[in-house]
């Protein structure tokens, strides 16, 4: 079943150079039925990676660009009235897809975002008085650009922990970017095939289950998150003052469920600690709450989870 991945990789590096840790978040995100939450400049291939993506996959994908203007039935749909037959009929808006692009989340206002949010946590969408599931898969990639200050709305604590993932994508290398040069210079792009189905995807989240997550793993992942609330117990007391709230119990949840498709990415029946160390930055950054004192020295979330991976006792 790991072939069935490689082959996923390899659509979507005919389109897409480099920025594997976004290619690995995505599958990972995807395969345990959670969103994924990404910041980066412009121009870094965030859609064209989702889009290929979902090619790649044979799945449905619609992009969703927020805007200031944007109102909740622009995303959900809306009642329309027809006065030929003289009713109302359902409209639905992009939410019903499979992969969602909401690009530049940070940009529309809390409504649009609470009515996002709520989709994604329940996976249906009510208009009128008619409630519709979603087709499965249904996954959310969200895009926030840290560049733009004005008219931009910043996602609550709260809503940013619905996210099971938060990545942070960097530029590319020189010669990752020389490639993409001369790619979209000279027009030559291979067309994306689709490796896998719907049926296969389901097989693939039945294997991630049955993956072994041996007990001391699971008591070093808790501790994990745990210092992240109580520093004090690890020897962390340079960090203490900086913590205002630590990692939610969504981030156990989801840590549970990540480390056992990063292994199986791996081709591995069984979690290790470097398995949860490659992707605890991206489980926990969103989810920890800094002081006042943090932002003032320029201390970032990165920084303190470096800090309890360093800290805290591998089994």
């Amino acid at each position: 079943m790991i072939k069935k991945i490689q082959n996923v990789k390899s659509e979507v590096a005919k389109v897409v150079v480099g920025q594997e840790k976004m290619i690995d978040s995505l599958l990972i995100a995807l395969l345990c039925e959670g969103h994924i939450l990404i910041e980066g400049v412009p121009g870094l291939a965030k859609t064209t990676t989702v889009n290929a993506l979902s090619k790649a996959l044979g799945l449905n994908f619609k992009r969703a660009q927020f805007t200031p203007d944007l109102l909740p039935s622009d995303i959900l749909g809306a009642e329309i009235y027809d006065p030929q037959n003289n009713q109302f009929k359902i409209k639905k808006g992009p939410i019903f897809t499979n992969l969602l692009l909401a690009d530049e989340i940070n940009r529309a206002p809390a409504k649009v975002q609470s009515a996002l949010l709520e989709v994604m946590q329940e996976k249906q969408v009510t208009l009128g008085d008619t409630t519709f599931k979603l087709d499965p898969p249904f996954f959310v990639m969200a895009t926030q650009n840290p560049v733009e200050q004005e008219g931009v709305y910043q996602l609550p604590e709260a809503q940013l922990d619905r996210f099971m993932l938060k990545l942070v994508v960097d530029y590319n290398t020189k010669s990752e970017e020389l490639e993409i040069a001369r790619r979209i210079s000279s027009g030559k792009f291979e067309e994306i095939s689709p490796v896998l189905s719907s049926e296969d995807l389901e097989i693939l989240k039945e294997a991630i289950n049955n993956i072994h997550v041996d007990s001391e793993v699971e008591e070093y992942m808790i501790e994990l998150v745990n210092a992240t609330r109580n520093p004090s117990e690890y020897g962390l007391e340079e960090i203490k003052e900086y913590i205002q709230f630590g990692a939610s119990p969504r981030v156990s949840i989801d840590m549970f469920k990540a480390v056992k498709a990063m292994a199986f990415m791996r081709g591995k029946d069984f979690v290790t600690p470097v398995d949860v160390a490659y992707i605890a930055k991206e489980l926990m950054r969103h989810r920890i709450v800094l002081t006042y004192e943090a932002e003032a020295e320029g201390i970032t979330t990165d920084e303190i989870i470096q800090k309890v991976l360093e800290a805290v006792a591998i089994p």
